[in-house]
């Protein structure tokens, strides 16, 4: 009978990871024990016979083979695969591949110094069927960041740097001479700059003071710094950018179409700075419109090659954040050269389309022209004109201040151009676009950026009207390059992930909805369906969120397989130079191809779309954890009060829950639910009591309130007061 091999070394020195990495990075050497431990600088004996027994234990295991007497080498076999490490808040992680069907657990104790975000090779075991697999990290390919925001704690002869992030396990060692000015409780940038073999902690420096804890600058820049995003540009950017040529010269001109007789104006939100796109109309002889879509020629500016160019490219976007925008132009060009302000000439790529009144394209024309943009609209504004078919726009919506009567030609050309929109909206609403209306959070901010109140963004008909017609240029121009199968940079969206549709089915079925899985029509049919059912219910915006959790992400691809959600063919982003680098990219491909260039590499065009995803994503991830800071920062205020909110998610540790009126999300944790003791139910989604068994499950309402508003970790934290039973 074999004697079954107990693991060793858990309880002390974990050798077990470190001997996989050594035989692993030096695949086709063989070591003994003593070439180890010299290798690892350990020269006891107890660490002599762990390693010792570590050695039969992953021989036993097939990881390593003994090739010699005492000499051992790593077993090389597929079940050593690269990838990304996805980390939890419970210390814990999931291996993701592209080589892999599945995701790959991590326990703590197999991370061996890897951190989320990392590149990885991990060793998976259980690949049988019926098992789980789980992976050990061998070694670290490539770290995700090097730079984290944490607060700092002080000790005699060092510090530790503690991040709020959840997925950052472990606390940086400052040593005593790398403190720079930072004092004890600072929220500071650190560099991580090693993680020696026997330490327990990485070691860093610090690069950074961000401020106080709980200051509003120092939180929103601690935000911005968590993402690696910038708060300013660097002086010579800005140097270059203020001597750059911005007239308009007759020269110029001449090279362009000159549309500056033509009627042209923008329609933007209130508080915008920038007007990147304008709209142009006018009726033709034949009785069809001429529509203009205008975009700022930020290419004519943004030459290649230049730092400008170059600091554009880095950011690829600018970030909205609650209470200011990071723009990807300095303000010169951004808010001036490039915005296409009322009662400006303006440089412009634009698409110009003749349409009939079912809103069938007659003719296009792309290329570069010149612009006067005659009337400067806020959406409410353009909006009154729209519902009341009237000139006239009331003092208490005006940009003024003050009542303004519009001319009539405007009028009738923005009466016309939302007819259009409409007949372009529904053709595409037909074809299976699903129609995401989700309502946006935003705040009434007073002169220290103090929230004093929420409100929602809402798209109503004039949203709409900009929308269909930046639309129509987006995909006229992907469309006109890429039948001519020449490399592009377009904007892709893929089709949603079925396990994820059947686990909304399970959520939604609980509120009489349902997905018809039949067909790709039926499904973006259903959808349609259910997003317009639970418009202005209380499980609105929770279906919303977990409709659009069930998609795929959009990103930019040099790759065409079309967009699911808008239901094109061909699409790209063209039309947001300002803010957006792809666009900038697009002007700069049309404008080559326009002129009967060759097609380009569609290689290093591919690594400039992947960047330029991954900046988005930063910056979304940047401007949803400022949001998340502002909500926790107006709840601060409302400690005291009690609010109707609606479970909108279930988890093992607690329900999460979102107040109806505000839209403050928060959980209320499972150990603080005192009327019963509660367990998860992963079928049902739902919290059940062992003795009551009361159910809290997605979509119930219940009343809570504030019980703590933590600033650092942008945490609300509530106490159930009851259940709201229908």
């Amino acid at each position: 009978m074999n004697k079954k091999i107990k693991q060793p070394g858990k309880k002390g020195k974990d050798f077990s990871g470190k001997i996989l990495k050594l035989l692993a990075q030096n695949s086709t050497k063989s070591y003994n024990y003593k070439q180890i431990a010299a290798a690892f600088e350990v020269d006891d004996t107890k660490s002599r016979n762990e390693i010792i027994k570590e050695l039969k234990y992953l021989a036993s295991k097939e990881k390593i083979q003994e090739v010699d007497r005492g000499k051992f080498q790593i077993v090389e076999k597929t079940d050593y695969v690269e990838g990304t490490l996805d980390m939890t808040s419970r210390k814990t992680a999931y291996f993701i591949s592209e080589m892999l069907e599945d995701d790959v657990f991590i326990p703590t104790n197999n991370l061996n110094k890897a951190l989320h975000g990392d590149k990885v090779k991990v060793y998976i075991y259980n690949r049988r069927r019926g098992k789980k697999p789980e992976g050990e990290v061998i070694e670290v390919l490539e770290r995700k960041k090097d730079e984290f925001v944490g607060v700092i704690q002080m000790h005699e002869k060092f510090a530790f740097v503690i991040s709020a992030n959840p997925k950052m396990y472990v606390d940086l060692f400052i040593p005593k001479e790398k403190l720079g000015d930072a004092e004890d409780g600072d929220v500071v940038l650190v560099k991580m700059t090693d993680w020696p073999a026997k330490a327990n902690n990485p070691y860093g420096k610090v690069i950074k003071v961000l401020g106080k804890p709980g200051e509003h600058n120092t939180e929103i820049h601690a935000i911005l710094a968590e993402y690696g995003l910038p708060t300013d540009f660097p002086i010579e950017v800005e140097t270059f950018a203020q001597r750059l040529d911005t007239s308009i010269s007759e020269e110029e001109i001449k090279r362009r179409r000159d549309m500056r007789e033509v009627l042209t104006f923008t329609i933007d939100p209130r508080d915008a700075k920038d007007f990147d796109d304008a709209l142009s109309f006018q009726v033709l002889e034949n009785g069809n419109y001429e529509i203009g879509i205008h975009i700022a020629d930020v290419a004519h500016y943004l030459q290649e090659g230049t730092i400008l160019d170059d600091e554009a490219y880095q950011r690829a976007t600018s970030v909205y954040l609650v209470d200011r925008v990071v723009p990807m132009l300095p303000e010169v060009l951004s808010n001036f050269a490039c915005s296409l302000r009322p009662h400006e000439e303006k440089y412009t790529f634009s698409a110009v389309f003749e349409l009939n009144n079912k809103a069938e394209i007659v003719n296009k024309w792309f290329g570069r022209t010149v612009i006067y943009s005659d009337k400067r609209f806020a959406y409410e504004e353009a909006q009154v004109i729209i519902e009341t078919k009237s000139n006239t726009i009331p003092a208490e919506i005006s940009l003024t201040g003050e009542e303004q009567k519009i001319e009539q030609p405007v009028v009738d050309a923005i009466l016309k151009m939302d007819e259009l929109a409409k007949i372009l909206r529904s053709k595409r609403m037909a074809n299976g676009a699903i129609s995401f209306d989700k309502v946006e959070v935003k705040f009434h901010l007073n002169e220290n950026d103090e929230p004093t109140g929420v409100y929602f963004k809402i798209s109503k008909d004039a949203n709409h009207l900009i929308e269909e017609f930046m639309l129509l240029a987006n995909r006229k121009v992907s469309e006109f390059i890429g039948k001519q199968k020449k490399t592009f940079i377009y904007r892709i969206h893929d089709e949603p992930d079925q396990d994820k549709l059947f686990n909304l089915q399970s959520v939604i079925n609980k509120f009489g909805y349902s997905i018809n899985f039949k067909s790709k029509d039926t499904i973006s049919k259903s959808l349609n369906e259910l997003l317009t059912n639970v418009s202005g219910k209380k499980e609105q915006n929770m279906v919303d969120t977990l409709t659009i959790r069930s998609m795929s992400k959009a990103a930019y691809s040099t790759e065409n397989i079309g967009h699911y959600g808008l239901a094109f063919d061909y699409y790209s982003h063209f039309t947001s130079p300002i803010r957006r680098y792809p666009d900038v990219i697009a002007h700069r491909l049309l404008q080559h191809y326009l002129d009967g260039g060759a097609t380009i590499s569609q290689e290093e065009l591919e690594e400039k779309a992947v960047h330029c995803s991954q900046m988005e994503n930063l910056a979304a991830n940047a401007e949803r954890d400022s949001i998340k800071y502002m909500q926790v920062k107006f709840m601060q205020d409302h400690k005291d009060e009690e609010f109707l909110g609606v479970i909108s998610g279930v988890t093992e540790w607690g329900i999460y829950v979102e107040i109806v009126e505000n839209k403050c999300e928060g959980m209320v944790r499972i150990r603080d639910i005192k009327d019963d003791y509660y367990t998860f139910d992963d079928t049902q989604y739902a919290l059940v009591g062992e003795v009551s068994k009361n159910i809290l499950q997605l979509g119930d309402e219940v009343i809570v309130k504030v019980k703590n508003a933590d600033l650092v970790k942008k945490q609300l934290d509530f106490t159930l007061i009851k259940q709201v039973k229908e």
